[in-house]
C-alpha cells in the first residue's frame, strides 16, 4: 500500500516513513499531488456501482474545504496538507511541522517550494529549530540542495555542522550517501577533527577521487609531516593504490626534506606519480634524466622507466633507445616504450604499424592510441585485413578504431561559408 494512503488512513508518518530515504520523502510529496491517477484507487464506491468513486484527491479537497465549513469528515493529516496542491493549504499546515519532529522532513521540502510565501515561512520555521534537529535531515537537505531554491537549508546544515558536536560530524563521515560523506569530511577537515593518520587511511581506502584529494592534501599539509606519525602517514600514502594519493605522498617528500626517497617513484605505473617524483628530485638538486637512462639499459626490472625517459628525455638522444625497446621480449616494456615515444612526439607511422599484430593485447592498444592521430595515413587495405574475423579480438578492435578515425580525418571540413 502506498505510504500516502497509509498516512491518509490514519497511520502516523513516523511509522510509515521510519528510516525512509531522502528520495522516499520527495516521492511522498509528489505522490500527494498525483493521487487522481493511482491504480490502487477503487473504480466504484461501495454500494454505488453506477457512480464513479471519488479519487483520493477529490476526497482531499472535500476534507480541506471542511476545515473552513463545519466538519463533516475527519481532518486531513498534516503530512498530507503539507504537500497539498494548494499553496495556501500548504502554508497553513507549516506550523504543525514545527512542533512535530516526524513532519520536519516535509518542512525541509517546503523550503524549496515554488510559492514564495510557503517557501519563506518554511525557511523561517526551519531556522528556528535547534541545530541538532537538522542532523537527521542532512541527507534530505543535501538532496534538496540540487534544486534551484535548495541553498538555504544547506547553509543552515553546514553552519550546524561547523558549530555542533564533533561526534555528529564524524558520524556523518560514514554516511552511505556520497554527497553527505563529502560534506562531512570537508567540515571535519576544516575543524581539525581527524588526525593525519586517519586522513591518510581514508585517502588510501576511499574510491571517491574527491575524498582522495581532500584527505591526502589535509594529511600532508604544513606541519603534518613533522609529527610523531609523520613516517607512518607518508608510508600509508605512498603505498596507496590510487595514483593521486601516491602523488600527494611523493610531493610531501619535498616538504619533509626527503628528496632522495622520491627516486623509486620515477618508475611508478602512473604518469602523474612519475611527474611528481621528477619534481621532488629536481627540488633536491637531482636530475632524473640520467637515472632514467641508466634504468632503460636494464628495463625488465623497471618497465615504466621507458615511459619516464620519454616524458623528460631528449628527442635526438633518447628516441633511439625507445625505438630499440619496442623489440624487448616483455610486453610491459614495449607498452611503456610506445608511451615514451608519444611523450617525445617522435611517433613514426611506418615503424609503429607492425605492432598492431603484436601478440600482447596491451601493446596493440598502446600502438593504436599512438597511431590514431595519423590514422588516415595508414593504407586502408592493411586495416581491412586486420578486421577479418579470424584475427585476434584486440587486432580487430584496433583496426576498426583506426578505420573510423581515418574516415573522420578524411572528411572535408564543412567550414562556415
Amino acid at each position: 500500500m502506498s505510504p500516502v494512503v497509509r498516512v491518509w488512513e490514519g497511520a502516523p508518518p513516523a511509522e510509515v516513513m521510519d528510516g525512509a530515504s531522502a528520495d522516499a520523502w520527495l516521492d511522498f510529496d509528489a505522490d500527494v499531488r498525483c493521487l487522481d491517477d493511482r491504480p490502487w484507487l477503487p473504480a466504484r464506491s461501495p454500494g454505488e456501482p453506477d457512480r464513479p468513486a471519488p479519487t483520493l484527491l477529490d476526497r482531499l479537497r472535500g476534507r480541506t474545504r471542511s476545515m473552513v465549513a463545519p466538519p463533516t469528515s475527519p481532518p486531513v493529516p498534516p503530512a498530507i496538507t503539507l504537500c497539498h496542491p494548494d499553496g495556501r493549504i500548504r502554508e497553513a499546515a507549516l506550523d504543525a511541522a514545527r512542533t512535530e519532529p516526524e513532519l520536519r522532513p516535509l518542512l525541509a521540502v517546503r523550503c524549496t517550494d515554488w510559492v514564495s510565501q510557503v517557501r519563506e515561512r518554511a525557511r523561517a520555521l526551519l531556522a528556528e529549530l535547534p541545530a541538532d534537529a537538522l542532523f537527521p535531515l542532512a541527507e534530505l537537505i543535501l538532496r534538496l540542495s540540487r534544486r534551484s531554491r535548495g541553498g538555504f537549508a544547506r547553509a543552515l546544515l553546514e553552519d550546524a555542522l561547523r558549530e555542533g558536536p564533533a561526534a555528529e560530524v564524524l558520524a556523518l563521515t560514514a554516511h552511505p550517501d556520497r554527497a553527505m560523506d563529502r560534506l562531512a569530511y570537508r567540515i571535519a577537515v576544516e575543524r581539525g577533527l581527524l588526525t593525519p593518520m586517519e586522513l591518510a587511511a581514508t585517502a588510501a581506502a576511499s574510491g571517491d577521487v574527491t575524498l582522495q584529494d581532500l584527505c591526502a592534501e589535509a594529511a600532508v599539509k604544513s606541519g603534518a609531516t613533522e609529527g610523531p606519525d609523520a613516517a607512518a602517514v607518508l608510508d600509508r600514502l605512498l603505498t596507496a593504490r590510487a595514483p593521486r594519493v601516491r602523488a600527494a605522498g611523493v610531493t610531501a617528500l619535498r616538504r619533509a626534506g626527503q628528496y632522495g626517497d622520491a627516486e623509486p617513484f620515477l618508475v611508478d605505473r602512473s604518469g602523474v606519480v612519475r611527474a611528481c617524483a621528477r619534481y621532488v628530485l629536481r627540488q633536491g638538486g637531482i636530475d632524473p634524466l640520467p637515472v632514467y637512462r641508466a634504468l632503460c639499459a636494464e628495463p625488465a626490472a623497471r618497465p615504466a622507466a621507458a615511459a619516464g625517459l620519454g616524458e623528460c628525455g631528449d628527442r635526438a638522444t633518447d628516441a633511439g633507445t625507445l625505438w630499440a625497446l619496442l623489440g624487448h621480449p616483455l610486453p610491459s616494456v614495449r607498452v611503456h616504450a610506445i608511451s615514451g615515444l608519444r611523450a617525445l612526439d617522435v611517433v613514426e607511422r611506418e615503424r609503429l604499424t607492425p605492432l598492431l599484430d603484436d601478440p600482447s593485447p596491451a601493446v596493440v592498444r598502446a600502438a593504436t592510441r599512438a597511431l590514431l592521430p595519423d590514422a588516415a595515413g595508414i593504407p586502408e587495405h592493411l586495416l581491412r585485413e586486420r578486421s577479418a574475423p579470424e584475427r585476434p579480438r584486440a587486432v580487430r578492435v584496433a583496426a576498426d578504431r583506426l578505420l573510423r578515425a581515418a574516415v573522420r580525418q578524411r572528411r572535408p571540413d564543412p567550414g562556415y561559408g
